[in-house]
This record gives structure tokens, sequence and C-alpha cells, in this order.
């Protein structure tokens, strides 16, 4: 399919603009007439320029199973649920897709189906339970448990961001604060410890040599570190092996490595639960998963998992061995997997690492402040010990 840029009137005429997948402008306008509007124009756009489509939001998807999950529930079918959702939809390129999903269930597709037809918007784990349910005829309560489980998502992202942000933007405020001071602070107060023609002790030496560097190569300053960030990112993004070590760093990062860690599993266990509980097998479940952890170190971690309980190992043993979970949680799906309720002892798991994670994140950020604090404090005080004392054996001498 291809990405149409059309021109529609609505019967009431007024002009509708937007952007549809179609085969070919036949196609797109049938698609269009089962969204009530008439064609007037159609421009097929390039690759380009159709990465500059909006974004599906995980709120939207929220309100996508929500409505979905209570108008199935009520008895109503997919088609008339759906049409009654692109109608309500507020964002075009979402109501695209729903309109989208409509013709291939019309055309035979299952809902699952039609879904898959659209990976960028609903990923594996989001299909395959939607299929489990079609299979077993609990769809409702599948869409219910994404519902909470996008929910849980949404919030964990916004821990991750908060993780991430604050002490990105405190270092930004502490580099503002050195480059003001080396660059426009000490310069002014050298000029006077030079015109005292005193033999400067060393510290103040490295300041003005310091200082004299970002004066003079300032623009370096700002652009090396861009450069440095900029070309590691590149390196990560196309090649396999930077980026396991890259990720395998990230876990290993003192506190930071630790909460991304207890992050990646608790989205892991929570997502593997529901998959469990939906009925998808164990190794489906484990390899859906795989593209949710976001991390290519435990991503192959999973694989070996799958491969040992391919080989014939229980569930226990092969995560004991892969080294993903410490010995607590280990003995929680022990007991799970005894017992035959693997879900529930995963949804635990989750829980377990949610709180700790909640708690981590407000740890290390109460942890940060003071930090930053001294290092600021630490630096002034370097800039008052290397300008002061010459000042003060300046004016000592002049009082002398």
């Amino acid at each position: 399919m291809a990405l149409y840029a059309y021109k529609a009137m609505t019967d009431d005429g007024r002009r509708v603009f937007g952007k549809l997948d179609a085969i070919n402008l036949i196609d797109l306008e049938m698609r269009l007439k089962r969204m009530e509007l008439d064609l007037v124009t159609g421009d097929q756009l390039n690759p380009g320029r159709a990465g500059g489509r909006a974004k599906i939001t995980r709120l939207e998807l929220v309100n996508f199973c929500f409505h979905l999950e209570q108008l199935t529930r009520a008895g109503v079918p997919i088609l008339e649920s759906l049409n009654d959702l692109r109608d309500s939809v507020e964002n075009p390129r979402f109501r695209e897709i729903i309109a989208s999903v409509i013709e291939s269930i019309e055309g035979g597709k299952a809902l699952s189906d039609a879904l898959g037809e659209h990976p960028g918007v609903f990923d594996g784990v989001f299909v395959n339970l939607v299929k489990s349910g079609e299979d077993t005829g609990t769809l409702p309560d599948v869409l219910n448990n994404l519902v909470l489980s996008i929910k849980w998502q949404d919030e964990l992202a916004a821990q991750t961001k908060k993780l991430i942000m604050y002490p990105a933007f405190m270092s930004v405020v502490v580099g503002a604060v050195v480059m003001f001071m080396m660059i426009y602070l000490v310069p002014k107060m050298a000029g006077f410890i030079r015109s005292s023609g005193q033999e400067l002790p060393i510290q103040t030496k490295i300041l003005m040599a310091t200082s004299s560097f970002f004066v003079d190569y300032w623009y370096l300053v700002l652009i090396v570190p861009v450069i440095i960030v900029g070309s590691l990112i590149l390196i990560v993004r196309h090649n396999s092996v930077a980026r396991y070590r890259f990720d395998e760093i990230k876990l290993n990062i003192p506190y930071l490595g630790e909460i991304q860690r207890k992050i990646i599993l608790s989205r892991f266990a929570s997502v593997f639960a529901m998959m469990y509980q939906a009925g998808i097998t164990i190794l489906d479940s484990i390899k859906a998963c795989e593209n949710v952890v976001g991390n290519l170190a435990v991503r192959k971690a999973l694989q070996r998992v799958s491969g040992l309980i391919g080989e014939g190992q229980n569930v226990t043993a092969a995560f004991q061995t892969a080294g993903l979970f410490p010995p607590l949680v280990i003995r929680m799906i022990k007991v799970g997997e005894s017992t035959g309720e693997l879900d529930k002892a995963l949804r635990n798991v989750s829980y377990f690492y949610n709180r700790d994670v909640k708690e981590s994140i407000d740890r290390v950020q109460s942890m940060i402040e003071p930090m930053m604090t001294v290092t600021v404090g630490v630096i002034l005080g370097w800039i008052m010990l290397a300008v002061m004392g010459p000042m003060y054996d300046t004016i000592t001498k002049l009082k002398f």
C-alpha cells in the first residue's frame, strides 16, 4: 500500500484534507466512501513525506480499547463498534487506520489480522492477545486487560522519563554555570591578578589556563560533546555489537542501571503474565515479549530462556540459568509454576518491581540535587581559592 494525501467533500459540502493508505486511487476512493466522504483529489506521497504522519498516543489506544471493550461486552457487533469508534476519534490518522481495519474485516479478515496490518500502532503483543480473545471468546476481558496494561506502560514510561530528564536538566544547569564563570567571571578577575606581578600558585595558573581555553575555543566546548554524542548514537543504531554493549553498560550504571533493569523486568513480567493468562503458550509469550523489553542484552537473555525451555527445561530453571531475575523472584516463579498459577506469580513479580522502581526513582532524585549542589560548590570553591588567594596576598603586601 501507498500513502495518499487527499482532498474530499462531506455530504454537506465541507472540505476535508487528510492522508490514507490505499493500493491506488480507486481503492482510495472506495475507502473514503466508507468514511462517507467523496474524493476530490488524491496525490501519492513519497516515503520521506510519509514519515510526517501523526503519532498514535497511548491515551488514544487506551480509549480505543476501553470503548471497544464496552461495546463488545454490551453485545454490539465488531463492525458497528468500529464504525462508532471511527466517527468519535479526533486524530485523523487514527480515524484512517480504523477505517482501514473496518474495510479489512468487511473483506473477510478477523479483527486480529486487520489490526496486524498496522504494526506501527498495534504491536505483536496487542495482536496476539486480541487473537487469543477471539479464539477463546473472551475478547472483552482481553481488551480490559489491554486497557490496564497500556495505562501501566504509560505510567512506567513517565517514570523512566522522569529518571532521565531531571539529571539531564541539572547537568545542563551546572554546565551553564561553569561556562558563565569561565568565560565571563574569571577573565575579569584574572586581569587584576596578573597586574599584581607576583608569582601565581599552581591552582591559579590551572584556572586561568582553563578560562583562556573556554574563551578562545568556546565553540569547541559546545560542538565537540554534540559530535561525540551524535556519533555514538549513530554507531549504536547501525551496529548490533555496539548496541548490545551499550545496552549492557546501561544496565550496569550505578543506581540508574539497577532501576532500568527493574523497569525492564517489570514490563516483561506484566506483559508475559497477561499473555499467559490469555492462553498463549509460554514460548510464544516469551518470543512476543522480546520486542517489549527495549534492551538488546535482556532480549538475548530471553532468547536463551526460550532455547532452554524448548530443550525441555522448566521455566524456573531456564530463568535461573539465564541470570535475569534475583533469587527472590525465581522463588516466586517456582511457586507459580508448581501451583499452576504462573500468571499470578508473574503479576506479583511485576508489582514487586513496580513498587521498587517508584521508591528507587524517588531515592535517586533525592540524591541528585545535593550531588549537583556539592559539584557547583566544589567548582566555586576552587575558583574562589584560585582567585582570592593571590588577591589576598596582594592586599596584604599593600597594607604593609
